[in-house]
């Protein structure tokens, strides 16, 4: 009854402390924390403990907050952070400098002669439009030029999955299929005015309560959408279109719902629609080449459909004072009134017999498609569930990523969802983050769009503990609870949420499909190949793009063979779907007509490595791959056969160094859930010494300081981007990370992780205020 009057903060603040202190502690409810998945990995290898932590550094302290005391709080842990940070500086000036070394027999180095084709091509395409004229199918079939017997991996030890891991490559390039379908790369055809069916308008307005967080309230820029027929008014309808097998089924074989009865050809025939760099056709074709540990049959929605992005900003989240108290007091009302708790499994993924899905009032959920990730939900209340996510494969934590699906939902009814396995001591939700949502009906309706959504938005210690019994986990380790809110935007709809915008492996290859299609072959040269297999037998591509020569001229061509390589990666680690999201748009502009690109192409060539860790998007990883390994820590020393995608991409930096062309650009792609913005990581001999406390004479350790030229332009050219949260300095426990390999044993002086928020931006042109423009 006190808890809203800011008179009595003192007492309230005190006595919600000692109630938290309090609680009963206990495990969580599941039988072991390990991941729901496991992969036999190849050989006699084992994986070596997963090794925690970021780029950007985050303590595993406890991490208590009470009422709005969390702005204060933070402060203290950004000043231990700094003390531990500089405890962590590399001092050892032998160990900083640069250390040309080979982890493997020289020999080995000519097998990546074959992906740099660039290096040896006599363009004779230059005569002729064949290139031009080359089909899809064609092009795509054969992209993968470097031969698998040259490659060195896992798919050479035979295991449980021996047989399908080592299909060439031709049987696991795009579908046939393909060839029949053009994707146009047009915008989505705008109306100034809504104009979908009145009637249907109506009845949604009537029905709908206006849910502050989905934006529904009048704004011009809203307006444009896609016109479309309305949905079926039948409650059922989403039964009727992805499950006409089984309609009369209570609790319907999710099997059938993108491929029964040709249901998506229909509706794609009805709703003919083209989102840029996007084909729902080619998406369908690489999902059937996937290879994931739970054989996923299904495809999202919104994976499948596609999505475009809003015609506005919204700003981030303001939170309500107290909300963090009231939230923390319902917890405990559940331990001293339990007999308005229900208690009940609606979805399990380890024990599906025991889930009781299709109860009148309760919610559905599925999570067992490509990047999904739901582990357990417990119906709590009747508008209140705990959620539970899938630790890592192979891994008992890395808890952060979710994906999944909602569906039998009433409206006009705030739903929360309490996700309660969560690892971090603090987290973005605490400061205007939310999560995404998807509607299936809104995307039917012309407006196929990933929304910001949830209100009452906390992040918090609970009171789960791991037991660490059969040494399934760390004893006394923490978990924290994300609880949030959300009203749907409609009755009996099917919706998506998740962490962040999902970006698949299907995604990125099915994208990577279109580009190839839609580039100008006369002025951009493209070359897809494959880097190597990873652990689950999915192929890792490998692009070089750059510009044709002008001529075959000597001049031109010798311009073209000398020009210097940038070198590109992304995604190491499955969660941080926004660094596909950058890479998306770093790809898309490469291959553009712009003239900065144009002239980007004729001074440089771009090594890419889109996705380096597959396995871990597919499989709805957090941060490893299938070994249960943190892939950027295992740059110094990676193991062909259980990181097989690290071990290819540093044998390739190591091949070009070797014939003196190391890259003048290295950056690694990454998603930051502690900070807002865009900043890049680098390394400085004298700045990490400097920061340490240590005497540099500058006599003896002499350093050229381009490093700071990329972060410099980009501060001055990219709004997004924030020169003050940059740092150089190199820490004992990132040695094994790609940045600080590849500047040391690589002498990449240019070496960088680059940072993207989960969040948003706190300055500049993306900085969105409260009012809407």
């Amino acid at each position: 009854d006190c808890s809203s009057c800011k008179n009595l903060d003192p007492i309230t603040t005190t006595v919600t402390q000692i109630l938290r202190k309090c609680y009963p502690k206990e495990p969580l409810p599941v039988a072991t924390v390990r991941s729901s998945y496991s992969f036999p990995l190849p050989g006699n290898a084992k994986a070596e403990p997963p090794c925690g932590g970021s780029e950007g550094k985050w303590l595993e302290g406890d991490y208590e907050s009470d009422g709005e005391e969390e702005a204060e709080k933070d402060l203290d842990n950004e000043d231990a952070e700094s003390k531990e940070e500089d405890y962590d500086l590399e001092t050892d000036v032998n160990k900083l400098r640069s250390r040309p070394v080979l982890d493997r027999l020289e020999e080995e180095l000519g097998q990546y002669e074959a992906m740099c084709p660039e290096l040896s091509h006599n363009f004779q395409e230059l005569e002729s439009d064949s290139e031009e004229e080359k089909s899809l199918e064609d092009r795509t079939g054969s992209l993968p030029s470097t031969p698998s017997h040259l490659i060195p991996s896992a798919t050479s030890v035979k295991h449980p999955n021996y047989r399908w891991r080592n299909q060439s490559v031709t049987e696991m390039g795009s579908d046939p299929g393909e060839k029949d379908f053009q994707v146009p790369l047009k915008s989505w055809t705008k109306e100034e005015k809504c104009r979908w069916d009145q009637t249907d308008e109506k009845r949604d307005i009537a029905d709908a309560v206006q849910d502050a967080d989905y934006c529904e309230e009048e704004d011009p820029a809203r307006r444009h959408v896609l016109v479309l027929r309305p949905l079926p008014k039948d409650a059922a309808w989403y039964k009727k279109m992805f499950y006409p097998e089984c309609e009369a089924s209570i609790n319907p074989s999710p099997g059938g719902r993108l491929e029964s009865s040709g249901i998506m050809t229909k509706l794609l025939e009805k709703h003919q629609g083209d989102i840029p760099f996007h084909s729902p056709h080619f998406y369908k074709a690489r999902a059937k080449c996937v290879k994931s540990i739970p054989d996923y049959k299904d495809l999202s929605f919104p994976d499948f459909w596609g999505h475009q992005p809003l015609p506005y900003s919204k700003p981030m989240l303001e939170r309500k004072y107290g909300v963090q108290r009231d939230k923390v007091l319902d917890d405990v009302r559940r331990l001293i009134q339990p007999g308005d708790v229900i208690g009940r499994t609606v979805f399990d993924l380890d024990e599906p017999s025991h889930s009781s899905p299709g109860a009148p009032g309760c919610l559905t959920f599925f999570s067992k498609f490509e990047s999904g990730n739901l582990r357990k939900a417990i119906q709590v209340r009747e508008f209140e569930y705990d959620l539970i996510m899938n630790a890592d494969v192979n891994s008992n934590q890395h808890h952060q990523w979710f994906y999944f699906e909602v569906r039998d939902m009433r409206l006009a009814v705030p739903y929360r969802f309490n996700i309660i396995n969560c690892e971090k001591f603090n987290s973005q939700f605490n400061y205007g983050m939310q999560l995404v949502m998807y509607s299936v009906k809104e995307a039917l309706q012309g407006r196929p769009c990933w929304l910001r959504a949830g209100h009452d938005i906390c992040y918090y210690k609970n009171h789960y503990r791991c037991s660490a019994a059969a040494g399934e986990g760390v004893r006394g380790k923490f978990y924290y609870t994300l609880t949030f809110s959300i009203k749907f935007p409609h009755k009996d709809d099917v919706c998506y949420l998740a962490y962040h915008y999902p970006y698949t492996y299907s995604t990125m290859m099915s994208h990577l499909d279109i580009l190839e299609q839609n580039r100008n072959p006369r002025k951009v040269y493209w070359r897809q190949q494959t880097l190597c297999q990873t652990l689950g037998g999915n192929l890792c591509p490998l692009l070089t793009v750059t510009a044709m020569p002008e001529s075959k001229k000597r001049d031109d061509l010798e311009q073209f063979y000398n020009r210097p390589y940038v070198f590109l990666m992304a995604r190491v680690h499955p969660g941080e779907s926004n660094a596909s999201w950058v890479m998306k748009g770093t790809l898309e502009f490469l291959v553009s007509s712009d003239p900065i690109a144009d002239l980007l192409r004729k001074c440089f060539i771009f090594k890419i490595v889109p996705m380096l860790n597959p396995d871990g998007v597919i499989n709805g990883n957090h941060r490893c791959s299938l070994s249960g390994d943190d892939l950027n820590r295992q740059w110094l020393t990676p193991n062909s056969q259980l990181h097989p995608t690290i071990y290819h991409a540093k044998g390739l930096l190591y091949y070009l160094r070797s014939i003196g062309r190391a890259p003048l650009v290295f950056c690694d792609y990454h998603g930051h859930s502690q900070k807002k913005n865009m900043f890049l990581y680098g390394c400085s001999i004298k700045e990490t010494l400097w920061q340490a406390g240590c005497m540099v004479d500058t006599a003896v350790i002499t350093e050229d300081v381009g490093y700071r030229t990329l972060p410099k332009i980009l501060d001055k050219v990219a709004p997004a981007f924030v020169m003050s949260s940059c740092s150089f300095l190199v820490e004992k426990s990132r040695e094994s990370t790609a940045r600080v390999v590849v500047w040391k044993e690589m002498g990449v002086l240019r070496s960088y992780t680059m940072e993207s928020t989960y969040c948003g931006c706190s300055h500049g042109l993306y900085k969105v205020s409260k009012s809407f423009k």
